[in-house]
C-alpha cells in the first residue's frame, strides 16, 4: 500500500496550486461606520475563460474514514475553484500541479479547520475529503459553456492514513 505524506496546509506550501483562504496575514479594512473588518482579497477567483461566469454553492461532504485509497483526481481547465468551510474541522485537500498529472507530484494537505483553498485554473485535485462529521462548505466556482471538468484514473492508488495524519496533528 503506496501511502501519501500530509502536510499542514500553508500559504507557502501551497502556492504552485493556488490559493490559501485565511485571515492570518490578509489585508485588514474597517468597513460600515467601523463595525465590521473586511479581509480582502483572500484569493484569485478566474473563471471568465470561454464566457464563463461566477457561481457560489454550497457543498455538504459526507466525511470520509481514513484509511482513504485517492484513486483519480480531478481538474477544472477554464476556472478556478474555491472551498470555504462553514465549520471549524479539519479536512484534507490532495492535489498536483497544473499540466499533464504527474502522480510523483502529488501531495497532501491537511486544514487547520476555517482554511479555504482557491485551486488555480488547470491545477489537479482529488474531490473534497471532509473528516469526522458532515462538513459545509461554500464553494466559487465557474458556470457556462465548455467542458470544464477533466478526470484521470491513477495507475497506482495512494492511501491517506490515519498515521499520516496524526503525524501532522499530533
Amino acid at each position: 500500500m503506496k501511502t501519501l505524506a500530509i502536510e499542514p496546509l500553508t500559504k507557502e506550501a501551497f502556492t504552485l496550486f493556488g490559493d490559501v483562504i485565511e485571515l492570518e496575514g490578509a489585508k485588514q479594512i474597517p468597513i460600515n461606520l467601523g463595525t465590521t473588518i473586511r479581509y480582502h482579497d483572500l484569493a484569485k477567483v478566474d473563471v471568465t475563460d470561454e464566457g464563463g461566469r461566477t457561481l457560489v454553492n454550497l457543498f455538504r461532504g459526507q466525511p470520509r474514514v481514513l484509511p482513504f485509497e485517492v484513486k483519480m483526481l480531478e481538474r477544472h481547465p477554464l476556472g478556478s475553484q474555491a472551498f470555504v468551510p462553514l465549520n471549524d474541522k479539519p479536512y484534507l485537500v490532495v492535489v498536483a500541479p497544473a499540466g499533464e498529472l504527474d502522480a510523483t507530484r502529488i501531495r497532501a494537505f491537511v486544514t487547520s479547520g476555517w482554511q479555504g483553498v482557491n485551486y488555480a485554473k488547470g491545477v489537479w485535485h482529488h474531490p473534497l475529503i471532509a473528516l469526522g462529521e458532515v462538513s459545509d462548505f461554500i464553494v466559487v466556482d465557474r458556470g457556462g459553456d465548455g467542458l470544464n471538468l477533466n478526470e484521470q484514473d491513477l495507475a497506482e492508488p495512494l492511501w491517506l492514513t490515519e498515521d499520516a495524519l496524526s503525524a501532522v496533528t499530533a
